[in-house]
């Protein structure tokens, strides 16, 4: 039968970080995907439960969390309720919650331990698992789906210099209508940490087997984007999906109770990918 266990661990700063872990219990040792959500998500969006049920029925467990800072409360975990955590976060902040989860998936201390890590990233999130997968050799493999390629793209280069002076910008969620703060503390860790920030320069010292996937109808981040990972690194496999966008066909709320085309597709080609 599969079953969903709920967990919450402190994340950076204290501040908690929700996670479920999907699973069949007649293999409760089956290999763990852990999945890393992008910029304004969350770990139950839209798709992302079916997503994580159809790994567990291809022979897998499915780790999903929210990042310690980003937005959502333990109380209302499908809003961002906490903009004050949101402001605060950081690409650095990110990849310490990214450490934390797989510590805790490695560990055993509350469900059996991963013997090795399947890392999925998506969008903002493909970025920090390219990082993380670079960093930590307990990730056996990574796939990125419609993964960013430089922090920086997420926002027009010109917007910096009054980002700085104000100390804060506004990104709108277009679905909710939000304005969402981003402190100059973002633009002041990039600066810091130039070289270990550098999506590139970090692609091109993965060894482990890499799965890029990017869809030709992105409208968010362009498949161009994807291309220049690959030439970062050509040794991993690169898939370019026809008529997929940003989100494989999904939305925030789902109201299906099957995976979108697009998004089978996506999970299809990840599944072969990392039984291989």
């Amino acid at each position: 039968m599969i079953r969903q266990e709920n967990f919450t661990l402190p994340g950076a700063k204290g501040r908690p970080m929700l996670i479920d872990v999907t699973y069949d219990d007649t293999f409760k040792n089956a290999p763990l995907v852990i999945f890393a959500h992008g910029f304004k998500g969350f770990k139950d969006w839209g798709t992302h439960d079916l997503l994580a049920r159809y790994f567990v029925e291809n022979g897998f467990r499915f780790l999903k969390f929210n990042f310690s800072h980003n937005g959502t409360t333990p109380a209302h975990p499908q809003d961002f309720a906490d903009l004050t955590a949101f402001a605060d976060n950081t690409i650095s902040i990110e990849l310490e919650d990214l450490d934390t989860i797989i510590d805790f998936a490695c560990s055993g201390a509350s469900m059996p331990v991963a013997d090795g890590i399947y890392l999925i990233g998506h969008s903002m999130g493909g970025g920090v698992s390219i990082i993380k997968t670079a960093e930590d050799p307990r990730i056996k493999k990574l796939v990125t789906m419609a993964s960013i390629s430089g922090f920086s793209s997420l926002w027009p280069q010109q917007i910096e210099q009054q980002w700085r002076l104000q100390g804060v910008f506004y990104f709108e969620n277009k679905r909710t209508g939000q304005q969402m703060p981003i402190k100059s503390t973002l633009l002041d860790d990039l600066d810091a940490n130039p070289l270990r920030l550098d999506i590139a320069r970090q692609a091109a010292k993965i060894t482990r087997p890499w799965l890029i996937v990017h869809g030709d109808a992105d409208p968010t981040v362009p498949v161009e984007r994807s291309l220049l990972l690959h030439e970062a690194n050509p040794l991993a496999v690169y898939v370019v999906q026809k008529g997929a966008d940003h989100t494989f066909g999904g939305s925030h709320p789902f109201a299906g109770d099957t995976l979108p085309a697009q998004l089978k597709e996506f999970a299809d080609t990840a599944i072969s990918f990392l039984s291989k």
